[in-house]
Formats: C-alpha cells, sequence, structure tokens
C-alpha cells in the first residue's frame, strides 16, 4: 500500500549547512498492517507524514501509495488522493469549539449534510460515541475529541491512515483505548496505519515499530506487543 524508496528532504538556513530532515528513508506498509514510525522531536517524523501526504515534496527519492508516484500526480490528483485515499488522525486541540461530534465527523464527506451525517453515524457509534452524537467539543473528554478524529480520517474509507501523535494529550487509560480502537477499525476495513509516535506505549501497540532518528531509520528495531485495553 505505502512505499517509500531513499526518500530525503533537507532545509537550508541562512548560510547554515542543509539540515536532513528525512535522510535516504526507504520503508513498506502494507494492507491491513499497522507500523509505528518511533523517535523523539526533531527526528523527522513530523516531516515525513507531510511527504506521505503530499504536502511536501522530496528532494529525493519516491513515495508510492496503492502504486502511484505521489510525484507525478497532477494538482487535483493529489487533492483527490488527500480527500478519498488518504485519512489523517489529528489531535483533539484541532476540533472547532461549539462544534457537534457529528458535525465535526462528517466534515469529509462533502455529498449533503443528512446523507454525510447517515453515513458518518454509524462509524462513531462503532468507536462508542452513539450517545454523544449530539454533545459539542466542550461537552467531550479528551479520549472522545480522539474518538471523533479518527472518525472523520476514517469517514471516506481510506486506504492509508497517518496518525501523527494523536494520544499526545491523553491519559495512559485514554491512550490504550483510542489505540485499540483505530487498530481495530482499520483493521477491519484493511486499511494501512502509519503511527509516528515518541511514546514507546503507543508505539508498542503496532504490529512493526521502526525507530527514526536524525532524519534516519536506525538499525535497531524495536519489539512490538499488543497494548492491552483497561
Amino acid at each position: 500500500m505505502l512505499e517509500l524508496r531513499n526518500v530525503t528532504k533537507q532545509y537550508r538556513v541562512g548560510s547554515r549547512s542543509a539540515i536532513h530532515a528525512v535522510d535516504d528513508v526507504s520503508m513498506t506498509l502494507a494492507a491491513g498492517e499497522v507500523l509505528a514510525l518511533y523517535g523523539p522531536s526533531g527526528s523527522g517524523k513530523t516531516t515525513l507524514i507531510e511527504l506521505i501526504a503530499g504536502l511536501k515534496t522530496p528532494d529525493a527519492g519516491s513515495i508510492l501509495v496503492g502504486g502511484r508516484d505521489l510525484q507525478k500526480m497532477s494538482r487535483s490528483q493529489a487533492s483527490d488522493y488527500r480527500l478519498n485515499d488518504l485519512g489523517i488522525v489529528m489531535q483533539p486541540s484541532s476540533l472547532q469549539p461549539g462544534a457537534r461530534a457529528i458535525a465535526s465527523a462528517s466534515m469529509k464527506l462533502m455529498v449533503g449534510r443528512r446523507s454525510a451525517r447517515s453515513r458518518v453515524e454509524p462509524l462513531l457509534a462503532e468507536l462508542g460515541l452513539g450517545d454523544r452524537l449530539h454533545h459539542r467539543t466542550e461537552q467531550l473528554s479528551m479520549g472522545e475529541r480522539q474518538r471523533v478524529l479518527i472518525a472523520l480520517a476514517l469517514s471516506r474509507e481510506p486506504k492509508l491512515v497517518l496518525a501523527d501523535e494523536p494520544t499526545a494529550s491523553l491519559d495512559t487509560a485514554n491512550t490504550r483505548q483510542v489505540l485499540g480502537l483505530l487498530r481495530g477499525v482499520c483493521e477491519a476495513r484493511n486499511m494501512a496505519l502509519l503511527l509516528v509516535t515518541h511514546d514507546p506505549e503507543a508505539a508498542a501497540f503496532a504490529d512493526e515499530v521502526q525507530e527514526l532518528r536524525d532524519g534516519r531509520l536506525g538499525d535497531r528495531r524495536l519489539d512490538a506487543r499488543p497494548l492491552e485495553a483497561g
């Protein structure tokens, strides 16, 4: 589903030498698989997410999603990719204050208000929010807000899901619950999930964990283990 081939992205600040935010990274991610990209702040994780989302262009290498090269897409094709084939799980702070849960979760379904909400309602119920559909952002816990954002990311049945530090503002109990739900829904729909995190407990929820440090994938691989709920 996702293949990175020797991807490099560098930045130059003033007269200083170039900084390699992503340095010759290669990886693959299959449909239905959960891969955690683990590393500290400043390791290049967010830049890599932006490259996979087509928001930035690599200086070298190629990124293929479903066999399609992102760099060869037209602007309209790239927009269609981000809308239909890609789901991005954001952090709870990105939810609009005052918005109702069902409205927030159906924003990507640009097919009419009634139809959009009826399509996303079963997904919200599957995520445990069946009785919270009309609660506003301020009435939801942090864990519930994150589940609304998972519903938003998955609402168009994407092939690839990117989650950039999705549990950064959650406590341990909510982290386990949210990640368990996210993994379960992605597996049931055969979606590839790339989880980007600096939290080793969150990383342990994946099938495979790769470590990114200073823009490079290290030789060391972290042992992934099931993250128990509760």
